[in-house]
C-alpha cells in the first residue's frame, strides 16, 4: 500500500513537471508569435516586403553572407574546445565540432527540446568519463565570455565610428547602456578572478539563495577552474571579438544580398553586437529581430532613407542563413541518433529507468 502511494505520488509530480513545462513553452512560443507578427504590421506600413519580391537578389553577396557567418560559428567551437582543454577533458577538435554543431542545431530546434548549451555539456560529459564538472564549467564560461564580448566589441564599434555624436536620445541611451555593461562586466570579471571575493561570504551567501542560487554557483564553480589559466580566458576573449566580427561582416552581406538600402559595414560592428546581446533573452525568436530592426531604423543614412521594416528584413535573411549553418549539424545528428537519444534518455529527470550503458572515450 505504501509503496503504491510513494508510486502514485511520483506519477503525479512527474505530471506536474510536464505540465507546467509545457505552459512554459506556450509562453514563449506565444510571445515570440506576438514580437513578429508586430514587427511585421509595421514592416507593412513600408515597401520593403514589397522591394524584397520585385527586386532582383544578389545571390553572391548572400554566399559570402553564408561564409562569414559560418566563420563565425567555427570561431565559437574552437573557442569552447580551448575552454574545455584547459580543465583537462582530452577532447579532440574534431569531436568538439561535432558536438558544437549538433549544439548549434539544437539551438535552433523547436521549443521544448534541450537547448544548444545543455546538449553539449550532457554530450560532453556522455562521451568523457569523469566530465559532467567540467562539461558544465566550460559551457557556462564559454556563454558567459561570448555574452560579455557582445558589448565590448559593440562599445569600441560606437567610439570608432563615433556612433555617440549622433543627437538622438534613444540612440544616446543606447550608448549609454552598451557603455555601462561593459564597465560592469569588466569589474565583474575583475572580482571573480580574486580569491578572496570568489570564496567569500558575499558568493558563498547568494549561492545558498532560492531559485537563482543554483545559477550562482554554476558561475562560481566554473570560474574556480578557470582562474589559473588567465591565458586561456584572454585568448577566449580574442576569439570572441572574432566571432561578433565575422557576424557583423555577415549580416552586412545579408543586407548587400537583399534588395533595398543598408548602413555602412562600420555602423554593422553596432548593431549586431547589439542585436546578438538578445540571446541571453531565453525566446527563440523575436527579440534579435525587434533590436535589428528598431537600430537599423534609428541610425541615419546618407541618400536614401531606410524603409520601415528593412531591418526585419535583414534579421530574417540572417536566419535563414543560421538554417543553412545548422544544416551541419543535422548532418551530425544523422549519423549519431542513437548517441543523442542515449544521452536525452540519461538526462531526462522523468526517466526512472537507469543507463547501463558503458561510456564510450571519443578522441
Amino acid at each position: 500500500m505504501g509503496l503504491g502511494r510513494v508510486d502514485r505520488a511520483g506519477r503525479t509530480l512527474v505530471s506536474e513537471r510536464k505540465v507546467k513545462k509545457l505552459l512554459i513553452t506556450l509562453l514563449k512560443l506565444s510571445i515570440s508569435i506576438a514580437i513578429l507578427a508586430y514587427l511585421v504590421h509595421e514592416a507593412r506600413k513600408g515597401d520593403a516586403f514589397t522591394v524584397l519580391r520585385d527586386e532582383p537578389k544578389r545571390w553572391n553577396m548572400l554566399v559570402v553572407a553564408w561564409g562569414f557567418c559560418m566563420a563565425a560559428v567555427l570561431t565559437t567551437i574552437v573557442r569552447w574546445h580551448f575552454l574545455v582543454r584547459a580543465l583537462g577533458v582530452p577532447a579532440r577538435l574534431s569531436n568538439t565540432l561535432r558536438i558544437g554543431f549538433l549544439g548549434y542545431m539544437f539551438n535552433l530546434a523547436p521549443l521544448g527540446i534541450l537547448g544548444g548549451d545543455a546538449v553539449k555539456a550532457l554530450m560532453l560529459a556522455h562521451d568523457y568519463e569523469h566530465s559532467r564538472i567540467q562539461a558544465i564549467a566550460s559551457v557556462v564560461v564559454d556563454r558567459l565570455i561570448g555574452l560579455y564580448m557582445v558589448f565590448v566589441v559593440a562599445s569600441a564599434a560606437i567610439v570608432a565610428t563615433r556612433f555617440w555624436e549622433i543627437d538622438d536620445p534613444m540612440i544616446a541611451a543606447v550608448c549609454s547602456a552598451t557603455f555601462w555593461v561593459t564597465g560592469i562586466g569588466a569589474v565583474g570579471f575583475g572580482l571573480l578572478m580574486i580569491p578572496a571575493f570568489l570564496d567569500g561570504r558575499l558568493v558563498r551567501g547568494a549561492e545558498r539563495l532560492p531559485k537563482v542560487g543554483r545559477h550562482v554557483k554554476s558561475l562560481s564553480d566554473a570560474m574556480r577552474m578557470y582562474r589559473r589559466r588567465p591565458d586561456v580566458l584572454l585568448l577566449a576573449a580574442v576569439l570572441s571579438v572574432g566571432v561578433h566580427g565575422f557576424f557583423a561582416v555577415g549580416i552586412y552581406f545579408v543586407a548587400r544580398g537583399l534588395p533595398g538600402n543598408y548602413h555602412s559595414l562600420g555602423s554593422h560592428f553596432v548593431i549586431s553586437p547589439l542585436s546578438a546581446a538578445t540571446g541571453a533573452i531565453p525566446l527563440p525568436l523575436g527579440p534579435y529581430e525587434y533590436v535589428l530592426d528598431s537600430l537599423y531604423a534609428l541610425m541615419p543614412i546618407a541618400g536614401t532613407p531606410i524603409p520601415k521594416g528593412r531591418g526585419l528584413v535583414v534579421a530574417l535573411g540572417y536566419r535563414l542563413i543560421t538554417i543553412l549553418i545548422a544544416a551541419v549539424g543535422a548532418c551530425y545528428y544523422v549519423g549519431a541518433r542513437r548517441e543523442v537519444a542515449e544521452v536525452f534518455k540519461d538526462s531526462d529527470p522523468d526517466e526512472s529507468a537507469p543507463n547501463t550503458s558503458p561510456k564510450r572515450e571519443r578522441g
